[in-house]
C-alpha cells in the first residue's frame, strides 16, 4: 500500500515532457500549428492515425515508428520556398537538418525533407507540396532494419557472355 505514489510519479514523468513540447509549439504540432495559422487552412483529421502508425511498427518490426501525417486539402496559398523552408527550420528546431528542397520554378510544388538522428534511429520530417496538397509527415526509422527490407527487392543483374 505504501507503494501507490510510485504510480502518480510516473505518469506525471511521462506527461510533463509531453505537455511542455505541446506547449512550447515545437516539432511537429509546431509546424502544424504554423502552416494553419499562416496559411489560414486547417489539417485534415485522418482516422485512426494510432492505429495505423502501431501496425506499422509491428508490420515492419519496429523499423518505421511514431508515425504523424498532417494532411491540408484545398490548399490554395501562394507558398514562398525560403519562407517555409524558414519556418519549419525554426519549428523543429535544433538537430534537424534539411537534406532535400526541391522546388518548381512555378512554385506549386515544392518538398523539404529533414533528417535528425536518434541514437540508433533516425528521425525523418517531410513537408509536400503538390499544387493544392499539402502533408506534413515525421516518423521515426530504424535505418539499418530498412536498408535490409530494401535490400530484398533490390535487382541483381547476373553476368552473361554474349556466346549464350
Amino acid at each position: 500500500m505504501k507503494r501507490l505514489w510510485i504510480l502518480p510519479v510516473i505518469v506525471l514523468a511521462l506527461l510533463v515532457p509531453a505537455v511542455v513540447l505541446a506547449g512550447s509549439g515545437q516539432g511537429f504540432e509546431g509546424v502544424v500549428r504554423s502552416v494553419e495559422t499562416r496559411y489560414h487552412v486547417h489539417s485534415t483529421h485522418i482516422p485512426l492515425l494510432g492505429l495505423a502508425s502501431f501496425i506499422a511498427g509491428r508490420a515492419t518490426h519496429g523499423g518505421v515508428t511514431n508515425l504523424h501525417i498532417a494532411e491540408f486539402e484545398h490548399f490554395s496559398q501562394a507558398v514562398d520556398g525560403e519562407e517555409l523552408g524558414r519556418m519549419v527550420q525554426e519549428k523543429l528546431g535544433p538537430g534537424w537538418e534539411r537534406v532535400i528542397r526541391d522546388t518548381c520554378r512555378q512554385g506549386g510544388e515544392q518538398t523539404l525533407i529533414y533528417m535528425q538522428p536518434e541514437g540508433n534511429r533516425m528521425g525523418l520530417f517531410v513537408v509536400a507540396l503538390d499544387e493544392h496538397e499539402l502533408n506534413v509527415i515525421e516518423v521515426s526509422v530504424d535505418p539499418d532494419h530498412l536498408n535490409e527490407s530494401v535490400g530484398h527487392y533490390r535487382h541483381h543483374h547476373a553476368n552473361h557472355d554474349e556466346s549464350d
